[in-house]
């Protein structure tokens, strides 16, 4: 009887005991990427039960019910403590974020997107961000026309992005924002995985290489406060970082292009992983007939990367890039023939431009600490580009039976930048301290003479020892120091202060004649003159930024960065009938500011909405002369540009559903104003007058959409009325001044992915707009330079 008694009992105690016990369950993840955190500990009070987290990041326990204290504990992370009244089965899921003096998981923007559009974190690598405008284009995650690097679809959600689209197959990228100029992205300092990629980062910061667009993993894009930590050009950085593939040993994509105009691409890339070693290489082969008369191409553009792993902290890496070209080029049009005929017509059938293009960088990367990283990159440039044809007015007729004009610029430049990161905390202050040095050494040597008056690619001076109008050699060298520091006063709120000082010189040796021709053209005498030059200046830049987040992906952001440009070789010697050059042109200078919002309203809403204010002092421009056709290039006054720049971002799913759907729609739009005009000028002419190629109004809008393995985007862009020189003049019957007038113009791009292939197909120009973006005032010109019209392309796509 008092075993039966006993055994009540004890069951009567275990029921009541369950009755009194409640079940909790959930996940453990990593608040940025929400991935799972393993091996994490959850400690309860007051029962002091200890729970081990499972593989998967999930646990379950019981407990009391009542008031219970629920403490996630894991190595590397901020603990999570949760003080909770439970009265019933509760499931709790954890967000962990790690430890602050890791600054990169002050994130805000997650690394995925899945829009095609994110930002850079404040701290990556050995490189500071915060307080910076930028925005990271991630390619694989729109649809857009990549066989032809269609840099209007490429970049279409950066705002206040100018584009000129001077070739169909998108040999050459012409891009600026804030009222720069946009030919060959020079006032962007470019760069291929971290380093330069221009021709001569200091006298010819030109852009003639572009890196396959089917191998870009994503495009970096900073505004002018780059200039301490990249340089000091007053457009800021931009950087292709190409893919890698680190999940399987071997990965071969091959991908056939065909479309409009005689349009064929084809590009194989062959890329994996082995033990320490990691290797990625691609190979691309264009060639076209052009849309206009006279303007086939041929391209080959190859990339290989090999990279080693040494130890858990050390990193090696070994580069190559190759691109050769050769097109020619149709020219350019007057205003009536742009308007009246047909615009595939071309005036010159003798024009040509090839490219050779060899760029090496090896890289060195060392991790002392979680908290202490060392980054060396070491890179060179063995290339040319040569232009050859008729440089006259686009109204004067070519004669096939004279010489032909030759510019060659042989380039030949090396430079090493060494990064250093500490991240550290001071009183409960995190911050970190970014420090560097850059060595540059280049050498230009330019030639312009004649060449033969047939109708051939032949690149050949006639008199290659002495040319008849020029042969200079353009040294430059550059040491710099540079130092930026973010420090976070408090938990939102953080300030970034930085300096750099350069050293900059450049010279210029060599000889140039004097020809005096009759007119019928016939040279009556020519004079050899001498002439030395040798610049050598310090420029100090410093700049300030602060950031204050009202969450962790939303955050007001201000900075001000001091700005220089260097003169470059074509503002010291150049013949060209066109124009003239002041011999006393100097440097440019002046400043970037910035104040915006940035983040995630809600869910379903991502913005970015600043202001800027540019100065920009001794801008180098060109006029017209009162009563003539050509142009003056000198230091024509002191601009001033202010602006808006806005992107917001609607996902159209998340408005109306909080479930996860395989379906995203994605509405974006950018809009952006620029004022800028010229506030000072010894030229009455100049002054108050707007500045050239500076749209007041750009937008462009469009919808994303994806299903399962579709993909589709729609693009529209409007780009208001612009002026191509300083002097705002309406209309010149040179064609080489006048009204770039607004257009508007439409794109649709669509891939589709089924097991091993993709199939891609796209519309350019839907709308099949009449339209140009610029005028030239030689190559590829002179004259208006029509854009493409309406243009189909299909690829097929395999990945092995």
């Amino acid at each position: 009887m008092q075993r039966f008694k006993l055994v009540i009992s004890l069951v009567f105690i275990t029921v009541l005991g369950f009755a009194q016990n409640v079940n909790i369950s959930g996940s453990v993840k990593a608040k940025l990427d929400q991935k799972p955190v393993k091996d994490a500990l959850i400690m309860i009070q007051p029962s002091q039960q200890v729970i081990n987290v499972k593989k998967d990041g999930t646990y379950s326990f019981q407990t009391n019910k009542g008031k219970n204290s629920i403490e996630v504990v894991k190595i590397g992370m901020q603990n999570e403590i949760l003080n909770l009244n439970i009265t019933k089965d509760t499931v709790i899921n954890f967000s962990l974020l790690q430890e602050s003096n890791d600054l990169k998981v002050v994130e805000i923007v997650k690394e995925k997107s899945t829009n095609g559009i994110t930002r850079l974190k404040p701290v990556e690598g050995t490189v500071i961000y915060e307080s910076k405008k930028n925005e990271v284009i991630v390619l694989d995650d729109f649809a857009a026309n990549k066989s032809t690097n269609n840099a209007r679809q490429l970049f279409a959600k950066v705002p206040g992005l100018n584009i000129w689209e001077s070739d169909f197959a998108g040999l050459q990228l012409d891009i600026a924002t804030r009222g720069l100029g946009p030919s060959r992205t020079a006032n962007f300092n470019t760069r291929q995985n971290g380093y330069d990629m221009s021709a001569d980062a200091l006298g010819y910061p030109e852009s003639y290489y572009m890196p396959a667009s089917q191998a870009v993993e994503k495009i970096e894009v900073v505004r002018g406060a780059a200039s301490l930590q990249y340089g000091p050009q007053f457009g800021g950085m931009l950087n292709f970082k190409l893919k890698e593939v680190t999940d399987t040993s071997l990965e071969v994509v091959a991908e056939q292009s065909i479309g409009s105009f005689g349009l064929l691409n084809s590009f194989v890339s062959i890329g994996g992983s082995k033990g320490k070693w990691n290797y990625y290489t691609y190979y691309q082969y264009r060639e076209g007939d052009g849309w206009r008369d006279n303007s086939g191409f041929d391209s080959h553009t190859a990339f290989g990367k090999i990279g080693y792993q040494a130890t858990k902290k050390l990193k090696f890496g070994f580069e190559y890039s190759f691109l050769n070209y050769v097109a020619q080029q149709p020219g350019g049009l007057t205003d009536d023939r742009f308007e009246n005929e047909d615009l595939s017509i071309s005036l010159r059938n003798r024009n040509w431009f090839s490219i050779d293009w060899n760029l090496f960088a090896s890289t060195i990367d060392y991790e002392f600490s979680e908290t202490s990283k060392l980054n060396i990159r070491t890179f060179g440039l063995l290339s040319n580009r040569k232009a050859l044809g008729n440089l006259d007015q686009i109204g004067i007729l070519d004669n096939p039976m004279a010489e032909r004009t030759l510019i060659s610029d042989e380039f030949a430049n090396i430079g090493t930048e060494v990064r250093y990161l500490k991240e550290y905390k001071i009183k409960n202050k995190e911050g970190a301290l970014a420090t560097g040095y850059r060595y540059y050494r280049g050498l230009t040597e330019r030639k312009q003479g004649l060449a033969s008056a047939d109708s051939t690619a032949d690149f050949n001076f006639l008199n290659p020892d002495e040319p008849e109008e020029f042969d200079y050699d353009f040294p430059s060298e550059n040491h710099a120091l540079f130092a930026e520091n973010l420090i976070y006063i408090t938990k939102n709120l953080s300030l970034t202060t930085g300096f750099r000082l350069e050293n900059i010189q450049t010279d210029a040796i060599g000889t140039w004649r004097y020809n005096r021709y009759d007119f019928a053209g016939n040279l009556l005498a020519s004079t050899k003159n001498p002439d030395e030059k040798r610049n050598n200046r310090w420029v100090p830049l410093y700049g300030v930024g602060a950031s204050y987040y009202l969450k962790e992906n939303s955050q007001f952001y201000t900075n001000f960065s001091r700005n220089f440009r260097s003169i470059t070789f074509s503002d010291l010697r150049v013949v060209n009938p066109n124009f003239q050059l002041d011999s006393l042109i100097t440097d440019e200078n002046g400043f970037n500011m910035d104040l915006g919002f940035r983040g995630e309203i809600t869910s379903w809403l991502n913005v970015d909405i600043s202001g800027f204010l540019m100065r920009y002092n001794n801008r180098i421009g060109q006029y017209e002369y009162p009563g003539s056709t050509t142009l003056f290039k000198t230091n024509i006054g002191d601009s001033r540009h202010l602006g808006v720049e806005t992107f917001a971002e609607v996902d159209a799913i998340k408005l109306f559903s909080k479930e996860p759907r395989a379906t995203k729609l994605a509405l974006f739009v950018n809009y952006s104003y620029t004022n800028a005009v010229y506030v000072e000028s010894e030229i009455l002419s100049i002054k108050d007058k707007k500045v050239e190629y500076v749209p007041n109004q750009m937008i462009r809008s469009g919808i994303n959409f994806k299903w399962k393995k579709f993909k589709a985007t729609y693009q529209f862009s409007y780009l208001g009325d612009q002026y191509s020189d300083a002097t705002n003049s309406e209309f010149n019957p040179n064609a080489l001044t006048g009204v770039v007038p607004s257009y508007f113009v439409m794109d649709l791009a669509a891939e589709y992915c089924y097991k091993r292939f993709k199939l891609s197909s796209g519309i350019n120009n839907l709308n099949n707009q009449r339209y140009f973006t610029r005028r030239a005032e030689s190559y590829p010109g002179p004259g208006i330079i029509p854009a493409t019209p309406r243009s189909f392309y299909i690829a097929l796509a395999a990945k092995f």
